[in-house]
């Protein structure tokens, strides 16, 4: 029996699938349409298009937007807040805090659980963890009753200072489950047991609303695939890079708010490394947005400051990415200060770029693209036809408006969009302290390979990599990881006033957690790893930054001596002389997962086979004739001089003028600014 990896990508509309067989090392791609309604078809009719059976399958992994989705359109289940007397407003209070402090008419999103729906009871826990006032039992079992009359179909629990003694939750919980069977409840305490009362509560709620959704989700794709004959583990992609059994899923749902988002970031790490590369910025450019990621000696960066919407924390850690309104499908259009402006407003997948000729009459990155030459009118391996004319006249709008000629206009497009896509990567990069000139950018997405030459020039990145399938490579990204959970815990403390032996002891009792939800994933000891972090701060001061930790430590010192190298690199400033404080503690807990060996191929044939046609494409203020190939036919070890332009079923990668690519043994297009390789 053939065995084969699936990874399947879930987007708002397509769905990507990637499937690597094991025997012959081949790599089949399609996409089919999303089916937002009901999610699991467009998996299921993924599948039927790869052709495969679920005897044939030996391990399935996906990212979905399902949780996403759900935040932003609020197609939410009936969920109730129960909290300490005194607190009800926590979430709508927030941080008080805007995202556009400048502007006074904007409103943040309200609450994911309105105020009707939220609930006080009496309880009291200190910032000790001394249980000052126990739960009012008889009041909280009166509560349940009338959650339960009010059909309520899941519960977040969240008491004050419960991250230090969750007593009173876990006796809330238990009443509700009494009262209430069946019903989803979880409890701050179980979820993310750290301080903050709002970010705290605000991923409490998430994982409340998200729980049920996830748990619907992840059993009818169970019971589908177990009907096909897939009987083994289903893998979501989560957050923090790593994936998690479908055991898992309803405890941690809040973590799978950007499940999708993050294996575009995983494959362009694991691309990036293949080519020899630690350092690498990932430029995921579809057709409404761009995604940003960075790897910095060869760990992503990951954050805990994130959010679907803004005012709403998410406190689990998470991939940092980047997202900007940047795509093939971003309208380019005027502002009242008479300067051209590119996105975010986004023609979409309906009506679409003009060229699509699906009713869209506003120019776009892919028609400027069209005009001047680098999309060609045939894309999808002649499935799809662009149409020039209605290109030509939607950029016309553009060029009537500021005085230029239809190429200049068309130019000035993409110009603005790559300014707005260098400036992204200058935030997580050069702000966080990198130099864009000592990575490698991987452009991918289907936009992505048409900007991120000139890209990478205007930010003098010295490579570019496009992958194989780079239409699909997030698909990949969810085969490329392993099983993961972070277990965090608050423990604020002076540095000085810490012994080893103290947090090591700290440390064995999180360990023991994180080995049990490795079991419980089916993990076993030899595939498990599990890595300390001290989450260390100056005194005073709000951030923090988690530093790793040895296992057998036995000073402070060379911990302290990492957080100040790791606070000049970020904040651009230390001081050794200023106390530490400890605000944290976190173990990672990794689970191996096989993952495949792309296959390397040897070098046969000639560069000339796969030559198209000339076409003259638009570069540096002049049209000129480029060669166009085909991809599939382009041989390892070939070498190409630009300008020219490749194409493939799932994206244009462009050459410009001055630049040179060669296919390396993994067929991934490395292209550099030099003419020597």
């Amino acid at each position: 029996m053939v065995q084969s990896r699936l990874a399947i990508d879930v987007g708002g509309t397509f769905t990507d699938v990637f499937v690597f067989n094991e025997e012959t090392g081949e790599v089949f791609v399609t996409k089919t349409s999303s089916t937002p309604a009901n999610p699991e078809q467009g998996i299921l009719d993924g599948i039927d298009k790869a052709q495969l059976k679920g005897q044939d399958i030996k391990v399935f992994s996906h990212g979905t937007t399902v949780g996403t989705n759900a935040l932003i359109e609020r197609k939410l289940p009936k969920t109730a807040l129960v909290t300490t007397k005194g607190f009800r407003d926590v979430t709508e209070i927030r941080r008080g805090t805007k995202e556009d402090i400048w502007d006074m008419y904007e409103d943040t999103a309200k609450p994911y659980i309105k105020r009707r729906d939220r609930f006080e009871v009496p309880e009291r826990v200190d910032y000790e963890g001394n249980v000052l006032e126990a739960l009012d039992e008889e009041a909280m079992r009166t509560l349940a009753r009338k959650l339960k009359r009010r059909e309520t179909e899941s519960v977040a629990i969240c008491f004050v200072n419960s991250y230090m003694n969750g007593e009173n939750e876990l006796k809330a919980k238990k009443i509700i489950e009494e009262e209430l069977p069946g019903v989803y409840v979880c409890t701050s305490s179980e979820v993310l047991p750290e301080m903050f009362e709002h970010e705290r509560m605000s991923t409490t709620i998430i994982n409340a609303v998200l729980g049920p959704i996830m748990s619907r989700y992840i059993k009818k794709l169970e019971v589908e695939m177990h009907d096909r004959g897939y009987e083994e583990d289903i893998l979501v992609l989560h957050s923090g890079g790593g994936v998690m059994t479908s055991s898992t899923v309803p405890k941690f749902a809040a973590r799978l708010a950007s499940s999708g988002i993050a294996a575009g970031a995983i494959a362009s790490k694991h691309i990036a490394k293949l080519c020899g590369f630690d350092n690498a910025i990932g430029l995921d450019m579809g057709g409404t947005s761009t995604d940003i990621s960075l790897m910095h000696d060869g760990e992503i960066r990951i954050t805990k400051d994130w959010a679907i919407e803004y005012g709403y924390p998410i406190g689990f850690p998470s991939i940092e990415i980047l997202t900007i309104g940047a795509g093939g499908g971003s309208l380019a259009w005027k502002d009242e200060g008479g300067s051209l402006r590119n996105g975010p407003q986004s023609a979409g997948a309906m009506p679409g770029p003009a060229c699509y000729s699906r009713g869209g009459t506003e120019p776009t990155n892919s028609d400027a693209n069209l005009v001047l030459g680098r999309l060609g009118v045939k894309l999808l391996d002649g499935s799809m036809t662009l149409d020039k004319d209605k290109a030509d006249a939607a950029v016309q709008k553009i060029a009537s408006e500021f005085g230029y000629s239809l190429e200049e206009a068309a130019s000035a497009i993409i110009e603005v969009a790559n300014a707005n896509m260098s400036d992204a990567v200058r935030l997580i990069s050069v702000r966080r302290g990198y130099d864009p000139r000592d990575f490698a950018l991987v452009a991918f997405g289907g936009a992505g390979p048409l900007h991120g030459a000139e890209l990478a020039q205007d930010l003098n990145i010295p490579i570019v990599i496009v992958p194989p399938h780079p239409g699909v490579a997030a698909a990949m990204g969810c085969l490329l990881v392993d099983v993961r959970h972070d277990i965090s815990k608050t423990y604020v403390k002076n540095a000085v006033d810490t012994t080893a032996a103290e947090l090591l002891e700290q440390f064995a009792a999180m360990k023991k957690e994180a080995k049990i939800l490795l079991e419980e994933e089916g993990i076993s000891d030899e595939s498990s790893t599990l890595m300390n972090y001290l989450d260390l701060r100056y005194k005073g001061q709000w951030r923090s930054l988690a530093i790793p930790v040895p296992d057998d430590f036995e000073s402070l010192l060379p911990i302290l001596e990492s957080f100040h190298e790791e606070h000049a690199r970020e904040f651009a400033f230390s001081d050794e002389d200023q106390p530490v404080e400890i605000y944290g503690l976190r173990v990672t807990a990794i689970g191996t997962v096989p993952k495949p060996e792309l296959p390397q191929f040897e070098a046969q044939g000639q560069l000339e086979a796969a030559l198209k046609e000339t076409r003259p494409v638009y570069f540096n203020n002049e049209f000129v004739e480029a060669n166009v190939y085909n991809r599939e036919l382009i041989p390892v070890g070939a070498v190409i001089e630009g300008p020219a332009i490749v194409d493939q079923l799932d994206t244009t990668t462009v050459i410009p003028t001055g630049f040179v690519a060669k296919v390396d043994a993994y067929k991934n297009i490395i292209i550099s600014v030099t003419t020597e390789y």
